[in-house]
């Protein structure tokens, strides 16, 4: 009977030994260093713009707690279809593609284009400048990330159609008095001069076609550049709609890097 019960403390004794070695090993799996988002995500092209499209507006606080307007743009990924350099075309550029296509949608030569990149069909192509040492070849893939260092860009964007318009509307023009007797109310008045010079002026108000041109946005502070969801928000207003496709680059007159 003593041997038994000797058998059984040296169990019991054992027992805490075995629990404190699982417990240790789970504390060293928890302090095993993690892999961070930013480490996982793939190296960006060096490229000084790209193509993205249009997300929305919002706001976001700084580390003051003041809030900042800001318009996110999703930024890539754009794969490079084509290497250009100046012994075979004459300058040095890349050319970039956004969106997959479908193939019954494009030529064959631009689908074979895109296959020789070792990619789908792209539906928008844009080219953009490099320097004739830049290590940048067919097929890398430029991503937000692209930006991380930035302090400004310019963002390119079609705005949005309008249609055809009065001066009212076109040009901010008052247009006559809307009470009784009034006769001109919106419209232009006259646009002639007397019998001398005898014609319109050139760039004379009038009405006409109203939005869908290109508009050029400079000086864009960049607030932040989320590469996990390839989003870039800027400060301030970019033309166009939601969704619509906008080519960003980094500021060509302010180069600094911005504060907030």
């Amino acid at each position: 009977m003593p041997e038994e019960k000797e058998n059984e403390n040296v169990a019991v004794e054992q027992a805490p030994d075995e629990d404190a070695a699982s417990v240790d090993g789970s504390a060293a799996e928890d302090n095993a260093p993690a892999a961070t988002v930013e480490e996982a995500l793939p190296e960006s092209a060096d490229v000084s713009a790209s193509i993205g499209r249009k997300v929305g507006m919002t706001n976001v606080f700084d580390e003051f707690g003041t809030m900042i307007p800001v318009t996110v743009l999703e930024v890539g990924p754009c794969v490079v279809l084509q290497r250009k350099s100046t012994s075979a075309d004459g300058y040095d550029a890349v050319q970039l593609g956004y969106l997959d296509q479908k193939e019954s949608r494009m030529p064959r030569p631009a689908i074979g284009h895109c296959k020789k990149a070792g990619t789908a069909p792209k539906r928008f192509v844009r080219e953009v400048r490099v320097d004739a040492d830049s290590a940048v070849k067919s097929g890398d893939t430029v991503t937000v990330r692209t930006f991380e260092d930035v302090g400004y860009v310019d963002v390119i964007a079609t705005t949005k159609g309008r249609g055809f318009q009065g001066v009212v509307k076109r040009h901010n023009m008052a247009g006559g008095r809307m009470s009784h007797g009034g006769h001109s109310k919106r419209r232009p008045g006259a646009i002639g001069c007397s019998s001398y010079p005898a014609n319109v002026s050139k760039g004379k108000a009038m009405p006409g076609h109203m939005g869908n041109r290109s508009i050029t946005v400079q000086n864009l502070a960049v607030v932040q550049v989320r590469g996990a969801d390839n989003l870039l928000l800027v400060r301030g207003a970019v033309p166009g709609p939601n969704g619509g496709v906008v080519f960003v680059r980094r500021a060509l007159k302010k180069k600094a890097k911005a504060t907030s």
